[in-house]
């Protein structure tokens, strides 16, 4: 019995898994609210306790760095150890890996009905070469896999706070903008859910872009979170500045993901994890991220065989993590 989890700044979700020829079999699953709870640990002794289920192994993805078996979640105050957790799981065998990791070892396992392609005449899901994770969501994750010996190695990364670099003018009166409060204004804080999308959603409307909608507006400013706020106003087209907010956020992400791609000759295949792509899937596929995504001068036309797809498994990462556990 293997316990997997994927813990960020929004939730935490947990599950359990057999092993069916050395395939996953789910056995139970669980999502917490990460902000009720004071760590990971108490949520862990809930879960187990509910469930009643003595673990063999154990490998939880944690949206942040991982050093000498401990993590700091990057958008929560948590701090969690590999030692203690070994202790309340009762387990020998415990890893901690990066969120984004945890979804880089599921790729190879996705499913063709799993992903959905924003560049459908270069869908062809490649094997043998490097591919690429971006995953907005709280916070902006990235991975990528590195092709050697028949198989991958999975390296993590911390480039969503990689400076942000506009490409346009709008991105650089928000880059302006945000200078304001920020000394290091980066990729994160212009291209997530929690931080990313009110922060240009105030931009534009400070600068009127657009004709804003005042039942949309009260209901932002009403909203604990405004962000599904604005992404379903945009997504009906109710309101010109949350559509064009969506716009700006496509854009930058589009951006981002080939700069990913040129820094790690990801020519197997760039994927979009997190949250928000399968959300605003009909959008990504109207071309401003591809536009965006190859723009990039004498690299355009290699930027254009690559094929880009949108991760349609909500829990890909917990998949991934149950892999890395198999190698333990």
């Amino acid at each position: 019995m293997i316990l997997v989890g994927d813990t960020g700044g929004t939730k935490t979700n947990l599950a359990i898994y057999s092993v069916d020829d050395k395939k996953p079999k789910l056995e139970m699953e669980s999502t917490f609210r990460s902000a009720d709870f004071p760590t990971l640990d108490v949520i862990i002794k809930k879960f187990l306790n509910d469930t009643n289920v003595n673990v063999d192994k154990a490998v939880l993805g944690v949206a942040g760095p991982i050093a000498k078996g401990k993590a700091h979640v990057t958008n929560l105050s948590w701090e969690i150890s590999e030692a203690t957790l070994k202790e309340i799981i009762q387990v020998e065998k415990l890893k901690l890996i990066n969120d984004l990791e945890a979804t880089a070892y599921a790729i190879p396992h996705l499913a063709d009905h799993e992903v959905a392609a924003l560049n459908s005449e270069r869908a062809e899901r490649r094997l043998n070469a490097n591919k690429a994770v971006i995953a907005p969501g709280t916070g902006l994750g990235e991975a990528f896999l590195v092709y050697h010996d028949d198989g991958y190695q999975i390296i993590p990364s911390e480039g969503g706070h990689a400076g942000f670099a506009p490409t346009t003018p709008v991105q650089l009166g928000l880059l302006q903008y945000m200078w304001r409060t920020h000394n290091h204004v980066s990729y994160e804080r212009v291209c997530s859910g929690s931080m990313g999308i009110p922060h240009i959603y105030a931009y534009l409307s400070e600068t009127r872009f657009g004709e804003a909608n005042d039942d949309v507006t009260a209901k932002i400013k009403a909203a604990s979170d405004p962000t599904p706020v604005i992404v379903n106003a945009a997504l009906s087209d109710e309101c010109e500045v949350c559509l064009g907010t969506l716009k700006t956020f496509i854009s930058i992400l589009g951006n981002e993901a080939s700069n990913l791609t040129i820094k790690t000759m990801a020519m197997g295949g760039v994927y979009l994890g997190g949250g928000i792509p399968p959300r605003i899937l009909p959008k990504l596929k109207e071309g401003r991220f591809m536009a965006a995504f190859i723009d990039k001068g004498r690299f355009s036309d290699m930027l254009s065989h690559v094929p880009v797809f949108v991760i349609l498994n909500d829990k890909a990462a917990l998949l991934g993590a149950f892999h890395y556990a198999m190698r333990l």
